[in-house]
């Protein structure tokens, strides 16, 4: 079923884009990522211009992430305070993200930009992804049953404004978080990503939470960051598609109760391997758009000329 997107000005499968937004829910609720640097380059695929899939799917991750940070709430594996920290640095983050992104796109620049960060930044978080999940398969086939502790970084430990984080059990400096939301903030205005994928292992490798509440405060602060970027996006370029913002969004909410559900009884190493090929493999694709020459090629000159 054709369906005609008025803001992106294309004709696209109604039933494409809700398998596809339950494909992103599902990924929202076995990791705790707001699944946009999956579905913003798949998007591309199917012809939405990078301006309006940038800002059209951070809509939808607001509902994703709602969902599957609903089924955390109900575990009590949420840091309430934890989140609030991190968002103060992620609604500052998108703002400025928001007025980076509207000046490239007034300069005709974003789509390259836009394109290029997907490329740098899934090559390095799907290695990385990759090289652990081998490891940890090879650990678990060799039965090692290794001892994890919580590392204790010194310059964390060693900042200003300390403050007690009941829930994860931390007494750290603010700081960090901050920051840690701000970088997360700038990335979800330009790139239309929820930032999970980068916050998750800061939260636990940088700040030392223990990852029983991480991906439940991960949903938590991507629910509000990815909402003020929506609207900012929104209001400032237009470049929300409605239409398209609803069939993403309606698949999303099923699939992040269904992938809250797989997370729990499947083996966490054979899932982030699956989700470290899938991210290398839209990588590849993405690159292999950027260098290989368009099949049409246009050139500007004088009617008759030669």
């Amino acid at each position: 079923m054709q369906i005609y997107l008025p803001i992106a000005e294309v004709s696209v499968n109604a039933f494409l884009l809700l398998g596809l937004g339950g494909l992103v829910g599902i990924l929202s609720g076995m990791f705790g990522v707001g699944g946009g640097f999956l579905m913003t380059p798949l998007l591309f695929f199917i012809g939405i211009p990078p301006a309006v899939a940038v800002a059209t799917e951070a809509n939808q991750i607001v509902a994703s992430s709602f969902s599957g940070a609903l089924a955390h709430f109900r575990r009590k594996t949420v840091d309430l305070k934890m989140g609030g920290v991190l968002l103060i640095g992620g609604l500052i983050g998108a703002a400025l993200g928001v007025v980076v992104f509207n000046y490239l796109k007034s300069m005709g620049q974003v789509d390259l930009l836009v394109k290029l960060c997907y490329v740098v930044f899934l090559g390095i978080i799907g290695s990385l992804m990759f090289v652990e999940s081998l490891r940890a398969l090879r650990r678990a086939r060799s039965g090692d049953t290794p001892k994890y502790k919580r590392r204790q970084r010194g310059w964390v430990h060693s900042l200003p404004f300390k403050t007690r984080f009941r829930t994860s059990g931390l007494y750290i400096s603010a700081i960090p978080p901050v920051l840690i939301g701000l970088f997360v903030g700038i990335l979800s205005a330009i790139m239309g990503v929820g930032g999970g994928f980068i916050m998750v292992p800061a939260m636990i490798y940088i700040l030392g939470m223990p990852t029983k509440v991480v991906v439940g405060t991960s949903l938590f602060q991507i629910i509000f960051v990815t909402a003020f970027t929506t609207l900012s996006h929104a209001t400032t370029n237009y470049s929300v598609d409605i239409a398209l913002a609803v069939l993403l969004l309606v698949g999303g909410v099923i699939g992040a109760q269904v992938g809250t559900q797989i997370g729990t009884r499947m083996r966490a190493e054979q899932l982030r391997i699956l989700l470290a090929i899938m991210v290398l493999a839209v990588c590849g694709k993405l690159a292999f758009d950027l260098l290989v020459q368009p099949a049409e090629l246009y050139t500007i000159g004088a009617v008759g000329g030669h």
